[in-house]
């Protein structure tokens, strides 16, 4: 049942979503199923991957909102409140988001708001030093104060190294000196070509023409934002913690594949009963899979937290080359069918899925997606699990580095 209505919720999807370039040069999607309320979200290619200096992506997103040309911050936040609207802004290694959500209706004055904070930044020294930097210092600190998040964050500095998708979310020694380097990376982010807009609970035709009208004079793409192609390599780092253990293993594709959806749909330890164990290989254990992918490469692993890490860190392993039968890659290629329709009902997981495409990517919908899905079968889930255990494994061990296992221990 819940999977049918899924599957009509991606009909229903497929044909009201659209997309177009306006006059302003950049390009404007948006679906609209008369909901009472909306969301604008302005993605911009400058996630970490396309920062010159360390940290500025960061900073940048926490620039959003702060004074422009047309309002300070406290105006901004008090009209925001005024008007019942929610404002925010996250960052992604491919993408800053800068969102507002809104009731319906109410959507010229959020979309004139949100152009400011891209078209006239005023990078107040004293924004940056009063609440910029105290803001992104907490952010970080209270994130890495996490095992798994270091451990993700280590995970990805092995696998790619310290340039694009190696480079942190997290500015790690932010100063008022950042000020000039985020200044200069906003000039070369925020162009037509590096900005896209996405619209939910609003009309496609109605957003582009408020967009035009907002973002008109944003300057035309130079360079761009570019960032180095992504190579994978893997290695092994531990580092100690006194918060907790928190091991990940994991591998590089040059690309995202629906083999790899079904893997972690398989390894997904979500139950499809409440209160039962569920299927997984990793059920009962403190292992969970991760795969995340990206418009030039992809991470697959697993993350293993709790206290019992070294001995799921091996049922881990023993899971990933043990493979799956007919059988089970029937079973998680329905899981990861749901998961891809369900995702885009949500406003973030919408932004997601069309982030790829409105920025020149391949057109793709849950129909082709769930075919892609389809296709899938055991042998090819044995051909891409060969290649990645065939490969260089990322291995990071945070915690107590003296009871963690080595790679070389659980047969990595």
């Amino acid at each position: 049942m819940m999977l049918a209505r899924a599957g009509r919720s991606a009909g229903v999807l497929r044909r009201t979503f659209a997309t177009a370039v306006d006059a302003s040069g950049v390009s404007v999607a948006a679906v609209d199923h008369g909901q009472p309320t909306a969301a604008v979200t302005l993605l911009v290619k400058a996630g970490s991957r396309y920062e010159t200096q360390q940290g500025t992506a960061h900073l940048l997103k926490n620039f959003a909102f702060k004074t422009t040309s047309q309002r300070s911050a406290l105006r901004t936040a008090r009209e925001a409140e005024f008007y019942g609207g929610v404002l925010s802004s996250t960052l992604t290694r491919e993408h800053l988001a800068i969102t507002a959500e809104f009731l319906r209706g109410d959507e010229p004055y959020f979309v004139e708001l949100l152009s400011s904070v891209i078209a006239s930044p005023q990078f107040l020294p004293y924004e940056l030093t009063e609440a910029v930097i105290p803001s992104s210092i907490a952010e970080s600190t209270a994130a890495l104060a996490d095992p798994a998040t270091q451990a993700l964050e280590l995970a990805h500095a092995i696998a790619f190294r310290s340039t694009g998708l190696g480079a942190s979310l997290f500015a790690q020694h932010p100063s008022p000196k950042h000020l000039d380097a985020v200044k200069q990376f906003a000039a070369s982010a925020f162009t037509k070509g590096n900005v896209a807009v996405v619209g939910t609970g609003i009309d496609a035709s109605k957003l582009s023409l408020l967009v035009s009208k907002h973002l008109a004079g944003l300057p035309s793409a130079g360079a761009g934002a570019k960032g180095s192609s992504s190579q994978y390599f893997g290695g092994e780092t531990r580092v100690g913690a006194h918060d907790g253990n928190a091991v990940f293993i994991g591998f590089g594709a040059s690309a995202a594949s629906p083999e790899l959806a079904v893997l972690h749909s398989h390894l997904d330890t979500t139950p499809a009963v409440k209160w039962t164990a569920g299927t997984s290989p990793l059920a009962g254990t403190g292992a969970i899979p991760v795969y995340i992918p990206y418009s030039d490469a992809a991470l697959f692993g697993v993350l293993v937290t709790g206290k019992n890490v070294a001995q799921d860190a091996k049922t881990a392993v023993a899971a990933l080359k043990k493979g799956l039968t007919k059988e089970d890659a029937t079973k998680a290629a329905a899981k990861a069918k749901f998961r891809a329709a369900s995702s885009v009902e949500g406003r973030e997981g919408l932004v997601n899925a069309v982030a790829p495409q409105v920025f020149g990517g391949p057109k793709a919908s849950l129909e082709s997606v769930h075919a892609a899905l389809d296709k899938v079968s055991e042998a090819s889930v044995s051909k891409t699990l060969s290649s990645l255990l065939g490969g260089k494994p990322t291995f990071v061990a945070v915690g107590d580095i003296n009871a963690l296992p080595y790679a070389d221990e659980l047969g990595l």
